[in-house]
């Protein structure tokens, strides 16, 4: 008898369902907003008892969205930051690397400071007053102290942490444990190299895996964000559309602000001029935009880099793929803008310690964050559970973060376009200062 094997992707648009799996996750998302936000309104027009009704009798679809994410980012964070601190070599780092993953750490933090300090001037989220099926409790989440959540971040058993589905001990633990074993699988020691690449290919294989999880997850994507809507709309009224809106507004402020100031200045202080690197980049840029994947666009960004940029192998072999792991600024910027939308949103704005934890786990979820489409919401959860804003089922916290999935793609695409401008840049930079540049690339510029 033949065993069976689960269905591929391909294999399910064949089946019973073939017509749901034809139509692209991002049409179906978009539908399943639009057909939540209409019957929602519909209800917000009817009397106060039927839309709390429809809520309760559908908080089922919506909490068991919510259950899967919370099933699968503990498996995201660990294997995907696992696999990609591990990857680095450390005796390739030297000048250049360390160059390199400073600039990416400095411009990330900048970039979450930058989407902070946006969101505290232009505020969004303020007067929505999201209420979940928890009302006021659902605000009632208080942030610990800055240094407790610091000493925290330490786990006493990173096992129990797992356990528990605390993530930032996770995180932790999985920086430390993908630095070390990045150390020995530099080791002379034959067997010792042998047995910590076999612990990377299963972490990286692992992280694959969850992806494809999370594939399969985002299928129900739709159905989960068409209730999820559609009881939020009806409670709370079409207000929310305008602060979604506006949540894309500020976001993209920002990325064009860093886009141009950040990126710009790291240019022409290296005698670079921004407008031959945006020309030059510009296939690079626009797969970035449209794929949503820094990984997908990786092969595209090192030939743009080599043929129209100049810069030499030396580099771009070490510079890029560490690029597409790490630097994840427009990540960043999406996890400051949506946090502090997320705290307004439910009548619970930040204290100063928790926007500098907003900022510190921003930059730190940034870099853990796949390089994949719609890895940032997942992210998310890290940000929101760090400064004490656990999403659980029927929460304001919960309504509120399902909004993020009604306009993720389109905050999706701003920020990919970041994280691989700031790729092309950082790069650009670094290699200049090294003398790993063919300058007769760059038209005009004076070195």
């Amino acid at each position: 008898m033949e065993e069976e094997r689960p269905m591929t992707q391909a294999e399910t648009k064949s089946g019973i369902f073939s017509w749901y799996f034809k139509v692209s996750i991002l049409k179906r998302i978009v539908f399943a907003t639009i057909a939540g936000a209409v019957l929602g309104i519909v209800l917000a027009n009817m009397p106060t008892a039927t839309a709390a009704a429809y809520a309760a009798n559908v908080k089922f679809f919506g909490d068991l969205f919510i259950r899967l994410l919370q099933m699968i980012v503990v498996p995201v964070i660990l294997f995907s930051v696992i696999g990609g601190v591990s990857a680095l070599n450390p005796a390739k780092l030297g000048r250049i690397g360390g160059r390199l993953v400073a600039l990416y750490l400095i411009t990330t933090f900048i970039a979450v400071a930058l989407a902070v300090g946006a969101a505290l001037i232009f505020q969004p989220g303020v007067g929505l007053n999201i209420m979940g099926a928890e009302g006021v409790a659902g605000k009632a989440n208080t942030a610990p102290a800055l240094a407790t959540v610091l000493l925290n971040l330490v786990p006493q058993n990173p096992f129990n942490a797992i356990v528990q589905g605390q993530l930032l001990p996770i995180l932790f633990f999985a920086i430390c444990f993908g630095i070390g074993l990045s150390l020995i699988r530099s080791s002379t020691d034959g067997e010792i190299r042998k047995a910590a690449d076999a612990v990377y290919y299963f972490c990286t294989g692992a992280a694959e895996a969850t992806y494809k999880i999370v594939w399969g997850i985002m299928q129900y994507a739709p159905i989960g964000i068409f209730f999820l809507i559609s009881s939020l709309f009806g409670v709370q009224g079409p207000k929310v559309v305008g602060s979604m809106m506006y949540v894309i507004v500020i976001t993209f402020g920002v990325i064009i602000i860093h886009f141009v100031v950040v990126y710009g200045g790291l240019l022409r202080m290296a005698g670079l001029s921004p407008l031959v690197a945006l020309k030059g980049a510009r296939e690079a840029l626009i797969t970035a935009f449209v794929t949503r994947s820094s990984s997908a666009t990786l092969p595209i960004t090192i030939r743009v880099m080599k043929e129209n940029l100049g810069v030499k192998p030396e580099v771009i072999s070490f510079s890029a793929p560490l690029g597409a792991t790490v630097n994840m600024d427009g990540a960043a910027v999406y996890l400051g803008v949506t946090t502090m939308f997320i705290a307004n949103a439910i009548g619970a704005p930040l204290t100063i310690d928790q926007m500098f934890m907003v900022a510190l786990l921003g930059t730190l979820g940034a870099i853990g964050s796949a390089g994949v489409p719609g890895a940032g919401v997942i992210m998310l959860l890290m940000v929101l559970e760090g400064i004490g804003m656990k999403i659980e089922d029927g929460s304001a916290v919960a309504a509120a973060y399902a909004l993020m999935f009604a306009i993720d793609a389109i905050l999706d695409m701003g920020r990919t376009f970041l994280n691989v401008a700031g790729d092309v840049a950082i790069t650009s930079h670094v290699a200049k200062k090294e003398g790993a540049l063919d300058i007769s690339k760059w038209e005009g510029v004076q070195a």
